[in-house]
């Protein structure tokens, strides 16, 4: 986000929100994990995440995103867009806006980078051939409702120029081994168009990101895909700190057409049914979220 010169001028469906609510995380435990080492858990999560970003390229779905500026209790400027993401009669993707008042912020404005974030970022994936461009700690294991999750903190090796970046933790579900969770931010953070950390005296031409979790659930029993995410931040631009809420949901998936094929461990799954080692799978209840005592944004 950008702030806005003074001189020169929310929430997911009732039952999601329910489950959201229910949610319960445990202690972070420093263990090592049992019959596997971490290096292995990140290739294989890293494999279902290149299979989970082919097949969510084959969906549908509606992407709902509000940003709001707030002052103590009350919201004083708003973005809002509502867009599907579809496919046209030739086969190919396209997003489809079907609600965009006017915005009414006034203390920042939405930038690029926002834009791209929303769509690439906060909807986090690691592929395999992502993987050398990040550092990839293993910090042990935690409780997020009934998922056991492998957790890791994740940092760019480098920022390369115009590229985005994913800086923070996941959880990884170790019956899965997928990532169920996100919690980080975008980065870097710009500053007349360079990494903030790069510049020594910053003007006011700024475009701060904030911290965001991100939740996934299962869909069609087979990939876990992004249905909620949430930033309560407050950006500390030169001028003004910012007080930023961000909600962004991920509603109605369906798959589109019926010749695409969905991997699991490089074979292909017919449709409608799961894979081998999914055939009877505890279904979470709820969806994890963070608690009081986890990274807050």
């Amino acid at each position: 986000m950008k702030p806005v010169l003074r001189s020169l001028l929310f929430c997911l469906t009732l039952l999601v929100c329910a489950v959201i609510a229910a949610a319960q995380e445990g202690p972070l435990e420093s263990v090592q994990p049992q019959g596997i080492t971490p290096d292995e858990i990140i290739t294989r999560f890293a494999a279902k995440e290149t299979e989970f970003a082919q097949a969510r390229d084959q969906y549908t779905y509606r992407q709902d995103v509000k940003v709001q500026t707030v002052d103590g209790d009350t919201v004083d400027g708003q973005y809002r867009e509502v867009f599907d993401v579809m496919f046209d009669d030739k086969g190919h993707r396209m997003e489809n806006v079907v609600f965009a008042p006017a915005s009414s912020l006034t203390k920042i404005y939405m930038s690029e980078e926002d834009m791209q974030d929303i769509r690439h970022m906060l909807p986090f994936v690691l592929t395999t051939d992502e993987l050398p461009e990040y550092n990839i700690l293993y910090v042990g294991e935690q409780q997020e409702d009934e998922l056991h999750c492998y957790v890791f903190d994740i940092a760019p090796k480098k920022i390369e120029a115009k590229k985005r970046y994913f800086q923070g933790r996941v959880w990884v579900d170790d019956h899965d081994l997928q990532i169920v969770k996100t919690y980080g931010k975008t980065v870097p953070d710009l500053c007349d168009n360079r990494p903030c950390s790069e510049v020594k005296h910053r003007s006011d031409n700024e475009n701060l990101f904030p911290k965001f979790t991100t939740w996934r659930q299962q869909i069609d029993g087979q990939y876990w895909f992004p249905v909620y995410t949430k930033a309560d931040d407050e950006l500390h631009f030169k001028l003004e700190d910012v007080h930023i809420r961000e909600i962004v949901k991920y509603e109605d998936y369906k798959r589109y057409g019926t010749n695409v094929k969905i991997l699991y461990q490089g074979k292909e799954i017919p449709k409608g049914e799961k894979p081998p080692d999914q055939q009877n799978p505890q279904q979470p209840q709820n969806q994890p979220q963070p608690n009081q005592n986890s990274p807050q944004k």
